[in-house]
């Protein structure tokens, strides 16, 4: 089903609806034509969305692009005069423009999201689908200074894209700081020369193939005298296959290969090694504090050469330590080591400033239950203090004045009154004290800081609020202008409705579950609604929407007679350490029993929320989650659709899943399988699965589909040839909504194949 089919059907709708239909009020052609031409009805109804600020260098300047009716348009703003005007004259350049390019363009369609002042703001340059472009903007003349389309030359080399681990990189010599020695590999050793002889000193002798050195890892100390590098050993190299069934290019498949670590597999082994270039000494660093790592960081040195420092992240990722040593006699010692009983988030949560080249270090923690920021004296290790601290979580940390001694970071629950995801920006001293709120506004707020601190951009908004942007003076918060409010009225003016915010409480009774609700566009609080829930669990965030958007894919599903909501439970990140905890060695819970008892206090409240039909669906770790409901809350939900999951953790990416189901592996990844569990499966699935996923073996669904037979269960299966990660596009949209339809509604879908609908597809 293309994209410019769906368009079509308002004009067929007159047809569509000669087809036999059950008498329901729910499900009809009218619902599908409604749901099918929701996205073009509702693009560019608000305007006054601005994009994030392009501040340009050396000036107090900046640009941003907005949406008005119609389409986009480009300002400028000065930020120590106040005042802001269209960046260029966008008619004057979209005439040019068209007559150069051959192509017809306006002033609110400009082809070009980005761009760059030139010529101390006299010139524009920006890139189209045709090439390059510079265009004055006093004659507004406008030349192609560079010829190119964009095009998907993805080859065979590229087919793993990410996938592919880096064990390469550049092969030049590493050149010593002074520029008068480089250090470069031969026979898997580490050599040294004159920078333009060919006459080399060999400094290492124990590399060989299996235990060799590695040239990226290449460090010089600041004085140019010494060297670390890492010896490695690396680990046999898992691939996954993919047959391309249908390839574009030839009639016959295509058999592909990716390298792929999965959870159990062996890792390269890293071995820090320290040289003396000038005696030729070498000391093995002794590994008793890095024993078994997962992952050790690239070697950097203090910039006095006094030693060099990396993290190690212990297989498990329950020990994380940051490790220096001592450039004279390569002893090591852990200047930081966080031991949780659980996981070290490093993924999400680890963050480090070395101050005073690392005599003071901030550096990130959970150790107290909630995200927060310390300062540990680089010296001994130790405390010297905790920077903030309460029943709160910093989010990230945007800038760090070590002059001043401050730290201007974000932070969302500060505010008691307000939803505990919203983003907030703050500014705190070293010591913990002075800490100033630098937003206020009930909303989730993104910030943007001019280069040299003195302004921000604060943009907020909430799913109920369009977004609101000002310029702000970094050192009081002051408001010096109001950028843009942005106006929703046209999308009002549709019947669309924002979603409502519902809190509820979770599994202990005390802790606040926070979800949306979508009621569709015709809502009746007389009629019986059946529930889907959009379902993605994965630890490594938090997911329900907190700023302002038209929800399309949501709104969509809706329409055809449905409640649609998205819930966080327990087990997602960005709340306290405990509440994050309950993902650990367990994500087959999924928060569930928090997600089940917010569904029953909606129902409650509201009596035209059906939670007798309830179906889930979510891709990826939320396709996991998806079929999970049926496996393991069969009793709640009905039915259930599942696209690329990653359904057994022993069979997907070796980083997220052994980072939340820990190692060695154990019982615990067999009690979270989808594949063990398939038996217990009641309800309605279908399973969705892309042939070429290059993130989630494609194995893995095939597994639960071999595990469902054999246990004589019933499901359907959508196969995409030649699709990667994916839950199907249009195509698996319209499946889903007919899926939902058949199974909740008990109404039959269009018969797509057939009469009008056929000939029309066809045409």
């Amino acid at each position: 089903m293309t994209r410019t089919y769906l368009r079509r059907l308002p004009a067929l709708l007159p047809a569509l609806l000669l087809l036999p239909l059950a008498a329901h009020a729910q499900g009809t052609l009218a619902d599908y034509e409604r749901a099918l031409s929701l996205p073009d009805r509702l693009d560019g109804l608000v305007v006054g969305v601005p994009e994030a600020p392009h501040w340009i260098e050396g000036t107090d300047r900046f640009w941003y692009r907005k949406s008005v009716e119609g389409g986009d348009a480009f300002v400028l703003v000065d930020a120590a005069a106040r005042e802001k005007r269209p960046a260029f004259d966008h008619e004057r350049l979209a005439a040019s423009l068209s007559a150069a390019a051959e192509e017809s363009y306006t002033a609110v369609t400009l082809p070009f999201r980005t761009f760059d002042y030139v010529d101390d703001g006299r010139a524009i340059e920006f890139r189209t689908r045709g090439g390059q472009w510079r265009c004055d903007l006093e004659s507004y003349a406008c030349e192609r200074t560079r010829s190119g389309t964009r095009f998907d030359a993805r080859g065979e080399d590229d087919f793993c894209g990410w996938l592919t681990r880096d064990r390469g990189g550049d092969d030049r010599p590493r050149v010593s700081p002074d520029g008068k020695l480089e250090a470069f590999i031969r026979d898997h050793n580490l050599f040294v020369r004159a920078v333009g002889s060919e006459e080399a000193r060999q400094l290492s002798f124990e590399g060989a193939p299996g235990d060799e050195y590695v040239l990226r890892s290449i460090a010089w100390s600041p004085d140019s005298r010494k060297i670390a590098a890492y010896r490695v050993d690396p680990a046999p190299q898992r691939m996954v296959y993919y047959i391309e069934s249908s390839p574009d290019d030839q009639l016959q498949p295509k058999l592909h290969s990716c390298p792929y670590t999965k959870p159990g597999d062996e890792l390269d082994v890293q071995q820090p090694v320290l040289f003396d270039v000038e005696t030729g000494e070498q000391i093995i660093v002794d590994n008793t504090l890095f024993p078994n790592a997962y992952n050790m960081t690239r070697l950097e040195w203090r910039k006095d050469g006094r030693a060099f420092t990396f993290e190690y992240n212990q297989r498990g990722h329950q020990v994380y330590r940051v490790i220096e040593v001592d450039a004279e006699t390569g002893a090591a010692r852990a200047i930081i080591s966080e031991e949780p009983e659980t996981f070290f988030d490093y993924s999400g949560k680890k963050y480090r400033y070395d101050v005073d080249d690392g005599r003071e270090i901030i550096w990130m923690s959970e150790r107290d239950g909630w995200n927060h920021l310390y300062l540990i004296d680089g010296e001994t290790g130790r405390v010297k203090n905790q920077i903030t601290k309460g029943e709160w979580v910093v989010r990230g940390v945007d800038y760090v004045d070590e002059e001043k001694r401050q730290i201007w970071f974000r932070a969302g629950g500060m505010n008691p009154d307000q939803d505990p995801y919203f983003v907030h920006a703050y500014r705190i001293n070293f010591d913990g004290t002075g800490l100033v709120a630098l937003t206020e506004a009930n909303g989730n707020h993104r910030v943007t800081y001019s280069p040299d601190m003195k302004y921000y951009v604060d943009t907020w908004s909430r799913v109920d609020l369009p977004p609101i942007s000002q310029l702000r003076r970094a050192s009081d918060g002051e408001v010096l202008l109001e950028l843009e409010r942005a106006d929703a009225s046209a999308l009002y003016a549709t019947g669309w409705r924002p979603p409502e915010v519902f809190v509820a409480k979770g599994r202990d009774g005390k802790t606040d579950i926070w979800g949306i609700i979508v009621r569709p566009m015709n809502f009746d609080p007389s009629k019986k609604y059946p529930v889907i829930e959009s379902i993605y669990a994965g630890p490594h965030g938090s997911f329900v929407p907190k700023s302002f958007s038209t929800l399309t894919s949501f709104q969509a599903q809706a329409e055809l007679g449905f409640i649609v909501v998205q819930i966080d439970g327990m087990g997602t990140s960005n709340r306290s350490k405990a509440f994050h905890d309950v993902a650990w060695k367990n994500l087959k819970d999924a928060g569930f029993p928090d997600r089940i008892l917010w569904h029953k206090a909606v129902a409650e409240k509201y009596p035209w929320y059906d939670i007798t039909r309830v179906g889930i669906y979510g891709t990826s770790a939320g396709g996991q989650n998806a079929l999970g409901a049926l496996l393991f809350h069969g009793d709640f939900y009905d039915a259930a659709v599942s696209a690329a999951g990653c359904h057994d953790n022993r069979m997907d990416k070796i980083w997220w899943n052994e980072q939340w189901m820990g190692w060695p592996l154990g019982p615990q990844y067999a009690a979270s399988s989808n594949v063990e569990n398939a038996y217990r499966l009641q309800g309605d699935l279908l399973l969705v699965v892309g042939e070429l996923d290059r993130n989630v073996d494609p194995s893995s669904t095939f597994q639960v589909v071999d595990a469902l037979i054999k246990a004589n269960k019933t499901f359907d299966l959508l196969f995409l040839p030649g699709r990667d990660h994916t839950s199907g596009g249009e195509y698996g949209q319209l499946k889903r909504f007919d899926f939902f339809v058949h199974h909740l509604l008990g109404v039959e879908p269009p018969a797509w194949n057939s009469g009008v609908l056929a000939a029309e597809i066809a045409s």
